[in-house]
């Protein structure tokens, strides 16, 4: 291994490597050495200089290539890799410290939402404790190959216990990142198209029928009216829980009777503006939201308006107080809300109108959030055909 002070001058070189030297005796040659991938161990390699006059011409082909070799090495280049394959020698904490530091370059340029950098980094992060888990094998990138991330892949489910679902979310995240790495020339293909998906099992979250609203709408409005304002927002509005702990009171017009989602917070990047239904506004005025500062958040400390966020989980973590206390089954999410507002607004007012408020680009979207009843509607069995 190199001393910290080698290191640092071939800041570059991210294998073990010693410098190439000359040698004159019986036999003049250039020596260097540099770790084998493979082994992880030193391997010695020579270019003999026997061939050329000694004096002038030799001392000149014996410093032009001490120069090559240390201008390629600087540039990743190791002589027992494949030479198509300029990177794969590299290092796989360095090259992971790398795409971390290009993740966070694109967010603060503007290329990348905050939402999709830390979703990139949180994922980045659980792929490092794998290898870290697997000791010292993991070495270099020319190791990233689909062996390894069917293997990482079956850990998420087998090890972390997560569902299929996120399984495949995993795998979406996995390709794009070998897309960059194969276009930083880390590795030569892409390994996760060799991969398949697992097929989903079903969301396990169901609407709460009106009934339930009914009695949560009591309960909150008379043990906590802030949290009521939340879920009337999910419903009402579909706005998705990460953005609207983002939404600020300058950002809702009364007279419009609408509500921005400013583009930075938005899932998919665009500025969009949602209805306000009367029932909801009228309550913003009776809970007093719009006597707040303009720049503060709707939903800050203990569910107030305030200058801080509330934090990324608050809304879930506040939701299963609330499904404790009804006795609910764990279907009954706080994104069930938005289940919930979609059918009902699609049965009152049309699918359409659904689609549009919820912000879909498709009514096929919109009409997955319409799962059909396991409850035979008594219409049915009374329904009188003309037949």
């Amino acid at each position: 291994m190199f001393s910290k002070k080698k290191r640092n001058y071939f800041h570059d070189v991210i294998v073990d490597f010693i410098p190439p030297q000359r040698h004159d005796g019986t036999h003049s040659y250039i020596w260097f050495s540099q770790v084998d991938p493979l082994t992880g161990k030193l391997k010695r390699k020579k270019y003999m200089l026997d061939r050329f006059r000694k004096g002038r011409e030799r001392d000149m082909v014996a410093n032009r290539i001490i120069g090559n070799i240390l201008n390629q090495v600087s540039h990743g280049w190791n002589v027992w890799v494949d030479g198509d394959i300029m990177r794969t020698n590299y290092s796989v904490d360095d090259m992971l410290d790398r795409y971390r530091e290009y993740v966070k370059a694109l967010y603060h340029r503007g290329a990348m939402k905050h939402k999709t950098m830390y979703d990139y980094l949180s994922r980045l992060s659980v792929l490092c404790e794998y290898i870290e888990s697997q000791g010292n094998h993991i070495r270099v990138t020319a190791q990233l190959d689909q062996s390894f991330f069917t293997d990482y892949l079956d850990y998420l489910i087998t090890d972390r216990d997560l569902s299929t679902r996120s399984r495949n979310n995993y795998r979406t995240w996995c390709s794009t990142f070998c897309s960059w790495l194969v276009e930083k020339k880390y590795i030569k293909e892409n390994p996760i198209q060799y991969i398949r998906q697992l097929k989903e099992s079903e969301k396990k979250r169901d609407a709460l029928p009106p009934a339930a609203l009914t009695r949560m709408r009591e309960y909150l409005y008379k043990y906590n009216k802030h949290f009521l304002l939340a879920c009337m927002m999910e419903y009402y509005t579909f706005i998705r829980p990460d953005e609207l702990r983002h939404i600020k009171v300058g950002y809702i017009s009364v007279a419009k009777k609408e509500v921005m989602v400013p583009a930075d917070v938005a899932k998919n990047g665009h500025e969009r503006h949602v209805g306000l239904n009367g029932k909801l506004l009228q309550f913003m005025i009776e809970m007093d939201i719009f006597s707040a500062a303009s720049q503060d958040y709707i939903f800050s400390d203990g569910m107030h308006p305030g200058p801080k966020m509330i934090y990324k989980n608050a809304f879930r973590l506040e939701w299963q107080k609330l499904r404790k206390a009804m006795k609910w089954p764990d279907s009954y999410q706080f994104y069930s809300l938005k289940d919930s507002g979609i059918r009902d607004l699609a049965n009152a007012e049309g699918v359409v109108v659904a689609r549009d408020q919820a912000g879909h680009s498709d009514i096929a979207v919109t009409n997955k959030y319409l799962k059909r009843s396991a409850i035979i509607p008594d219409e049915v069995k009374t329904f009188d055909g003309s037949l």
